[in-house]
């Protein structure tokens, strides 16, 4: 049994977040009796008496050192280091990247902390699927003027997975339904144009849509919601919204969200600019 004093160490050396390295390391500490094996995250180290230290360190524990160092001189720098001192060393990144070079025939950009870069980009998309969530189904009509695009249609037009679709193209997507039993929010028919669109569909594939939907969840496909001439009544009412509200129309019937959502975007790609 190892002592407390002498328990080997594993240090998660990186000149960036550390964080490859350190799973890689616990993954294969969890192999044996953890208690009895330490992992020490040493990040973003920039110059080569950084090293040193470590190294030294490291020989006295005892420990070895994973890395995942890109910085050409850094990483020379601590093999060299290791060698001299005696101290096992294992290179998480290098044979891959190699390989990958190899494979690609190119060089690697060798700049740290790539991974985990989070550009504007990113918060965009996290932004507008946050806002998609929120704003589903008319939750609540303050979106709508805070929306980048508002689509309305009857229930079963796949309002909620274009809108999902168009959040990871980082534009924020509100829907509302259309049931002629519920008056649309004003708001929509203030909106700009390009900035609402309607969606409708064939009666008789909304019928069938409808059905299968109610046997998803174990109820009478015969119920009012699936019948064809209760779907009729509100595809006319939907219509009369859509053409007072003067909003583009597209027919989803048997197209792909991919494809409605790249009609969406043609339509309103200006306001986007």
């Amino acid at each position: 049994m190892i002592n407390q004093e002498n328990q080997p160490v594993v240090y998660v050396v990186s000149d960036s977040v550390g964080e490859t390295a350190d799973i890689v390391a616990r993954a294969a500490v969890s192999q044996f009796n953890t208690g009895n094996i330490d992992i020490r995250r040493i990040a973003y180290v920039n110059n080569t008496q950084y090293i040193s230290d470590i190294v030294r360190e490291a020989k006295e524990v005892p420990g070895v050192i994973a890395y995942t160092i890109v910085l050409p001189e850094l990483r020379e720098a601590l093999i060299k280091e290791a060698k001299n001192h005696g101290v096992p060393v294992v290179d998480i990144l290098g044979p891959m990247i190699d390989t990958l070079k190899r494979l690609t025939g190119r060089p690697p950009k060798m700049k740290p902390g790539l991974l985990h870069k989070i550009d504007k980009n990113y918060f965009r998309k996290v932004e507008a699927i946050e806002f998609a969530v929120k704003y589903d189904d008319g939750k609540d009509p303050r979106g709508i003027l805070k929306s980048e695009i508002v689509i309305i249609g009857v229930s079963r037009t796949s309002k909620t997975p274009l809108c999902m679709y168009l959040a990871h193209k980082s534009v924020k997507a509100a829907n509302v339904p259309l049931v002629p039993e519920v008056a649309p929010p004003e708001e929509i028919f203030g909106l700009p144009r390009g900035r609402l669109i309607g969606l409708t569909i064939k009666p008789e594939l909304l019928n069938e849509i409808r059905q299968e939907r109610l046997r998803t969840l174990g109820l009478k496909s015969g119920a009012d919601y699936a019948s064809l001439e209760r779907i009729l009544i509100e595809l006319d009412y939907a219509d009369g919204i859509m053409r007072r509200a003067g909003c583009p129309i597209i027919d989803v019937s048997n197209k792909a969200v991919e494809e409605t959502a790249s009609k969406v975007l043609e339509i309103i790609r200006p306001n986007l600019q």
